[in-house]
């Protein structure tokens, strides 16, 4: 790991309120498939991102920004720049911590997206668990047909990776009044999920009110413990204590029809596939707590990951 140098604060806040992307073309005007496909990764029923004359989904305006491998035309170099300096101070890890959206307009098929992006701010320096950093936040203003659009603003950790043993404990969840019944539930081997007293609809992660009512009533169902594999990644890098990879992540979805996120046990990682059937299990990754995770069964279960 390379030595860590301080950056003189002046330096990072000349960056604020210069350019990242100028005159940013959207590579696909807003479309139908795309609607469809997000719809279905994220499970969202809503009719009016379905039909004849859909609306595109709030959340996707930064969908619609984003340049894929290739880039952007009109990417400005102060990006890159502020990045070569925090680099060669040593802050050489990035991780994405959150993201901030305003919308002004609906979307719809057809809209050609334009924007502009501008490095808004840049933090003192701070001690974080990942390790000491700085802060940066991007704003993108959106346009759709030269219109004002929506605002989206993303922020980065530029950091230098603590060092670590190579054995560690599995990081805690967040626990908050949201959620503390599912944990509950799974301290008692329960997968409980969140059923709206308004539609009666099922929602899962939780969440303090319903998403398609907005009802703040609900209770509980517990699952059965069966599903399937409805997407996965296997994840080579980076390595982090008490992980050994590779290893696989699913999203699973439950007889019940909603999704969550674990791991795919009893199954070689490179073995797990889309459609392949597990079942819930509880694993105790620490003294006090215990995980949700769910084993392959069928054809290719049996070896351990």
């Amino acid at each position: 790991m390379n030595a860590v140098r301080d950056i003189a604060y002046e330096e990072l806040k000349a960056f604020e309120g210069r350019a990242a992307a100028e005159a940013g073309l959207g590579k696909d005007p807003v479309n139908a498939p795309m609607i469809r496909h997000w719809c279905e990764a994220m499970g969202d029923t809503n009719p009016a991102y379905a039909g004849a004359d859909p609306v595109a989904p709030p959340t996707m305006l930064q969908a619609w920004t984003m340049g894929g491998l290739s880039g952007h035309q009109g990417r400005s170099e102060a990006y890159d720049d502020l990045f070569a300096l925090l680099d060669g101070a040593g802050y050489t890890a990035v991780v994405a911590t959150d993201c901030e959206q305003e919308y002004v307009r609906e979307l719809r098929p057809g809209d050609e997206i334009t924007f502009d992006a501008v490095i808004e701010s840049v933090s003192e320096r701070k001690t974080t668990k990942l390790g000491a950093g700085h802060f940066v936040t991007t704003r993108m203003d959106v346009r759709a047909g030269g219109e004002p659009a929506g605002t989206h603003r993303f922020r980065i950790l530029k950091y230098a990776p603590v060092r670590r043993t190579p054995k560690g404990e599995r990081p805690r969840p967040v626990i908050n009044r949201d959620n503390a019944g599912f944990w509950e539930g799974v301290a008692a081997h329960r997968l409980l999920i969140q059923r709206c007293d308004g539609c009666g609809g099922l929602r899962f992660p939780w969440l303090p009110g319903c998403n398609a009512c907005g009802s703040p009533e609900w209770d509980t169902v517990e699952a059965s413990g069966e599903g399937t594999v409805f997407s996965y990644v296997v994840m080579h890098h980076p390595p982090f204590p008490a992980f050994d990879p590779p290893y696989a992540v699913g999203l699973v979805e439950l007889a019940e029809g909603v999704r969550i996120v674990s791991n795919i046990i009893g199954v070689p990682h490179d073995k797990v596939r889309i459609g392949m059937p597990v079942r819930l299990v509880f694993q105790r990754v620490a003294e006090e707590w215990e995980l949700p995770l769910f084993r392959a069964l069928g054809d290719g279960a049996g070896g351990e990951v």
